[in-house]
């Protein structure tokens, strides 16, 4: 079983601080998992146990002591799940859909949806179960949303209903426009007070929290590229902005009903998350697994937690190497950054005209020469829980040895989206 709490005692034991930090040593690192999973065919995913304890620290760190509820749809693995939420600073969790939300509150009783659902069988089941109405909180933006709820069961008939109401965290640039993601029409505390009332006086819902989502901050590296100083001229400015905002959001909702929580955050954005006294919670998920577009902030670098690796199966050209498989890309725009990158061996790169492609990879460069027939490649995924939709498990790896295997969503007969 998954344990991420066993060594969090000051009394270390002899060697731990120079294995927790493992992958600083790229070649001690990513041959260290060839050899632990050599056993074990291609395509072979695999959590390097350490690294993954090394990134739910440095979250908690980072958060600043404000609570962090884990988003599941960048990990889609129970046990990584359960193991964190173990670990004292982590509370709650944040799903992706309904489905997943009714599975998981079997085992778990403080559970937000993080996105509106119009899921008719999934309400129903919702609403025929006081467990799971106390366990689950529903995401709304629009009247629409209670409406739909009461065609299905009407209050009086039914437990009463959870629900956060979902806020516009995008920043409305001066000659850009919107900056962010595309999510609640909620923009002003204006908006957000006239809401929350309309939701007060409708019967059978309790309104209990808030969620206001930076992706513009959280989601967009700073640290490099000919965009960095504007990036950063922006966040800086949409940080301002958004303390404000929130600020004014959360005084208007102090005379309309009591809050249990204000959750706000990213992976990228948590100390700011942290030092913002209008949040009584972050939520981060991508950071624990850490898929490389992470790599690209100037306030902190996680470690490479996850990796996969395909075999070579052709020799094209003497300095191309063909691996089976490779197309794990990520959501997003199809652009360069949503690829997978080949880590190990160094220096390898995809092809312009092909990239990485769902049944084979070339893969070019001078490493590609040394390759043989049957040698094994890592490659990082651009984010961190769509991997997990490609495969049944991820094995464990601690000390060097596979030590378990982590059934995905997947793998126990999941496929939520």
């Amino acid at each position: 079983m998954l344990d991420l709490t066993a060594e969090l005692s000051p009394i270390a034991d002899e060697g731990r601080a120079a294995r927790d930090l493992a992958w600083q040593d790229p070649a001690r690192y990513w041959s260290g998992l060839t050899e632990a999973t050599a056993h074990l065919p291609a395509p072979v995913a695999v959590i390097e146990r350490d690294a993954l304890r090394h990134n739910a620290m440095d979250l908690l760190v980072r958060a600043g002591g404000i609570p962090i509820r884990v988003a599941t749809k960048s990990v889609r693995v129970r046990s990584v799940l359960d193991a964190v939420l173990a670990i004292p600073g982590f509370r709650g969790i944040l799903s992706f859909t309904l489905a997943e939300a009714l599975w998981l509150a079997e085992d778990h009783d403080d559970i937000v949806l993080g996105y509106p659902t119009v899921d008719r069988a999934g309400l129903a089941t919702l609403l025929s179960d006081e467990r799971f109405a106390s366990r689950i909180t529903l995401m709304i933006d629009d009247l629409a949303h209670l409406d739909l709820i009461d065609s299905i069961a009407a209050p009086g008939k039914r437990p009463e209903v959870r629900v956060a109401i979902d806020v516009d965290a995008s920043f409305k640039a001066p000659g850009l426009g919107h900056l962010g993601v595309r999510r609640s029409p909620l923009f002003t505390a204006a908006d957000v007070a006239g809401f929350a009332r309309e939701v007060v006086r409708r019967p059978g819902f309790r309104l209990v929290g808030l969620q206001m989502y930076e992706a513009q901050i959280a989601g967009q590296g700073d640290a490099a590229g000919p965009d960095a100083p504007v990036i950063r001229a922006m966040q800086s400015r949409s940080r301002a902005e958004l303390r404000r905002r929130r600020a004014e959001i959360a005084d208007a909702m102090l005379g309309v009903a009591p809050l249990e929580f204000l959750n706000g955050g990213g992976t990228g954005s948590l100390e700011f998350t942290g030092s913002d006294e209008s949040l009584t919670e972050a939520t981060a998920g991508s950071g624990l697994l850490a898929g490389r577009l992470f790599d690209g902030y100037r306030s902190f670098r996680p470690a490479p937690a996850t990796g996969f690796a395909f075999d070579v199966v052709r020799r094209p050209a003497p300095d191309i190497a063909t691996v089976l498989g490779g197309g794990w890309i990520a959501s997003g725009p199809a652009v360069e950054s949503r690829q997978p990158e080949p880590v190990w061996p160094p220096r390898l790169r995809t092809l312009p005209r092909e990239a990485a492609g769902e049944v084979q990879t070339p893969l070019q460069g001078e490493a590609a020469r040394e390759l043989k027939i049957g040698d094994r490649v890592w490659f990082r995924h651009a984010k961190s829980g769509e991997p997990a939709e490609r495969i049944l498990s991820y094995h464990l790896v601690a000390g060097g040895s596979v030590v378990e295997e982590l059934p995905t969503y997947r793998g126990e007969g999941k496929a939520f989206l």
